[in-house]
Parts: structure tokens; C-alpha cells; sequence
């Protein structure tokens, strides 16, 4: 039997571990090192050794099974290679863009370069922690809006953008985690933004009139006319042609949208969904005031073309008309989008049932379009039950 002083004995022990625990030291100045087996490089085969430090044996080891727990099943010799900024642009390139619409790779493309890479991308993919995260949630909705034009801050993303950032990430790095690069997903571990309720607002039915009367005033009844009885988003109301109108059976085709690309570009992409691709049926007085606006312009292939320029709309322009519209009526402030709403609304309240005011929507199903007009479909409930009880009454 080897017999050893205690202090040589302690130190002979604190070596001895299994294979695969990685080896413990204590170093001339004092200092113990845990060094371990990290990996193989993926060209020579030879170990990838690493190694932590601490003033105490205890903690050593404690940092070092740490360590250990922390490569377990990890490519590190591909691992090392990535920050959080090249990882992202990896990921965009190959996993996200070619599988998603042209709108959506170009939200991701800012999201990736102008919220998350200065501010966390030179973090080591393997280093980056649920902490580097929510301290990038906070910063953005505090401070993280960028005004494209003069390239200052402004106040703070919503609630909604930094979720769909949230929401982006995570998958960002569950392909991270497939691939071995990290242990765990850190978005697993983070609080993402609650989404902050608004009250809807829509153009009130007394208000409808005057609303389009000061329309009409300004030469613009049909589009907007249009837009109350179809309920469609601005992008898809500029891109219609003339040729999406099917007089016959009075439809018109949604296939198309045009939207803003992260450099304030305007390209035609499809519609936001795959629902959303669709045909919308319209009243009759909709397609005589389309056919009598056709009239004016009939050589051009936009339904509603730019008097100015005789392209379509931007989206933008039609915002700003609506304002105008309201201001020459004198009527409250409402988003253009509020005019979407306010189609789903009237048309629920007036009995058109919810799978065919949410296929008319373009809605991903008709449980969104409920969820988006709970308001709606309450009083609705309470205008039946009130029907019941009228025809109980009559039958007691």
C-alpha cells in the first residue's frame, strides 16, 4: 500500500478522477485548474482541452462539472467558430429566407441586423445567456425604434415587435441547439413582452355618411368605399388591377400586396397569408362606382391609379388621404386599418356569421377573427339570449 502525507494524499485524490470528469490541480501560485477533454477538432482528430481556475478545490470542481455539463453533446470544434452575429446571418441565409415570404425574410433581415447584431452580436453563441436577452428586450423597448430617415433612436419598440423578435430568436437557436452548438435554447429561459391591448376603434355607423361624402369631395368614393365593405389592408387595396375585378360575379381577387422592405422600399410580395389569398365578394353599388372610376382611366391596368403620377398608390398616400377624409368631415382621429375593422364589426353585427366575415378577412381561421371581435360577438350573444327570452316569454 502507498503511503502519502495527508496534504499529498488530498492532492493525489483531487487528480484521480473518472474518465470523461476531467482532471484536477493545484497550480505553483495557489490557484487550482479543472481541465477537461472539450471536444475533437473536426480536421486533426486531436483533443480540444480546456480549462477553468479557482482559488479553492471545492469551487474548481464545482466549475468544472459546470463546465463539462455545459459541452455535453457539442460539436465545440464548430461551436467556438460562431458569435451571436455570424450564427444569425447563418441561420437567415440558409434555414429562414428561401422558406418564408419575401414581407417576412425582409422583417427578419431588421430584426437580425439593425436590433439584435449591435447590440449582443459579438456575444460567443456559446456564452450568450437568457440574461444577455431580456436585457436586449428591455433596451429595445426603451430605446430601440429607428427613425430610417435621419438614423437617430426614438422611443422604444412595441410590445408586439419585440415579441415577434422573441419569437424569432427562438428559433434562431432551437436550430442552434440541432445542430450542436449549444446546449440549451437561452429564449427557453426568458419572459417575453406581454402584448399590449388597445381598444378598437372603428368609423361609427353615423359617422359613414359624412365620411364618405368628404371622400367623395376629394374624387375618391370608390376606393374607399371599397375598402368599408371589403375590409382589405392598404398594401392589398393599392396593388388591385382592373383585371382582379370580376364584374359577373361581383368579386374581387386578393393575390397580391404591396409592402415597405427594411430600406423603405416598396416591392409587390403575396398577401400575408395563405388564407389571405383569396376572393372577396362586394355589393352591387361597389362595382358601379369601380366600373364609373375604370371610366376615367381606362388604359391604365391600376384600379385606383395616382392622378399624379398614374402608378398605383402608396400605401402611405392612402393613409394620409384618409386623415384628410376625416379632417374635412370633422370626424375623430382613426387608423386607416381601424376601417378594416370597422367592416368586421358591422358586418358581425348584422348577422353575417364569423367563418365568412374571417374568410373574407383573409384571417389564418375563424378563431382569430372570434378572438379580435370578442367585443363584437359578446353583444351578439347578448342580443340572442335576449331573442330566447323574448321567445320564451311568448310561449309560457
Amino acid at each position: 500500500m502507498l503511503w502519502l502525507p495527508r496534504k499529498e494524499l488530498i492532492l493525489y485524490m483531487a487528480k484521480k478522477r473518472a474518465n470523461g470528469e476531467g482532471s484536477i490541480r493545484k497550480r505553483s501560485d495557489g490557484r487550482w485548474e479543472g481541465r477537461y477533454t472539450a471536444g475533437y477538432h473536426s480536421e486533426t482528430g486531436k483533443r480540444i482541452i480546456k480549462n477553468v481556475l479557482s482559488k479553492t478545490q471545492a469551487e474548481c470542481k464545482a466549475k468544472l462539472s459546470a463546465a463539462l455539463e455545459s459541452v455535453k453533446g457539442i460539436d465545440v470544434s464548430r461551436a467556438d467558430e460562431y458569435t451571436v452575429a455570424t450564427w444569425l446571418r447563418s441561420w437567415y441565409d440558409i434555414y429562414a429566407k428561401p422558406n418564408i415570404r419575401v414581407a417576412t425574410a425582409d422583417r427578419y433581415h431588421l430584426m437580425v441586423e439593425q436590433y439584435t447584431i449591435p447590440r449582443i452580436g459579438n456575444i460567443k453563441l456559446t456564452k450568450l445567456t437568457a440574461h444577455d436577452l431580456q436585457k436586449l428586450y428591455k433596451e429595445l423597448m426603451e430605446n430601440g425604434r429607428i427613425d430610417r430617415k435621419s438614423g437617430h433612436g426614438n422611443p422604444g419598440l412595441s410590445s408586439t415587435t419585440v415579441r415577434s423578435l422573441h419569437l424569432m430568436l427562438h428559433n434562431a437557436f432551437e436550430r442552434a441547439v440541432k445542430e450542436r452548438l449549444i446546449p440549451r435554447n437561452p429564449t427557453e429561459d426568458c419572459i417575453a413582452p406581454k402584448i399590449q391591448k388597445f381598444e378598437m376603434q372603428i368609423l361609427q355607423p353615423e359617422h359613414i355618411k359624412e365620411y364618405l361624402n368628404a371622400a367623395n369631395a376629394r374624387g375618391l368614393l370608390p376606393m374607399f368605399y371599397l375598402e368599408l365593405v371589403s375590409g382589405l389592408r392598404k398594401g392589398e387595396l393599392t396593388a388591385l388591377l382592373w383585371s382582379d375585378l370580376d364584374i359577373q360575379n361581383r368579386t374581387i381577387s386578393v393575390s397580391k400586396q404591396y409592402v415597405k422592405n427594411p430600406n423603405g422600399e416598396l416591392t409587390l410580395s403575396r398577401p400575408k397569408t395563405e388564407t389571405s389569398v383569396r376572393k372577396v365578394s362586394i355589393p352591387q353599388e361597389a362595382i358601379d362606382l369601380l366600373i364609373a372610376e375604370h371610366d376615367k382611366h381606362p388604359d391604365n391596368p391600376y384600379m385606383f391609379p395616382s392622378p399624379i403620377t398614374g402608378e398605383m398608390y402608396y400605401p402611405d398616400s392612402i393613409v394620409n388621404l384618409h386623415k384628410k377624409i376625416l379632417k374635412d368631415a370633422g370626424l375623430p382621429h382613426i387608423r386607416f386599418h381601424d376601417l378594416r375593422h370597422t367592416f368586421a364589426t358591422l358586418a358581425l353585427q348584422n348577422g353575417v356569421d364569423v367563418k365568412t366575415v374571417s374568410s373574407m378577412l383573409g384571417h389564418c381561421d375563424a378563431g382569430f377573427t372570434l378572438r379580435t371581435y370578442t367585443h363584437t360577438t359578446r353583444q351578439m350573444q347578448r342580443n340572442a339570449a335576449e331573442k330566447m327570452g323574448d321567445f320564451m316569454a311568448q310561449i309560457m
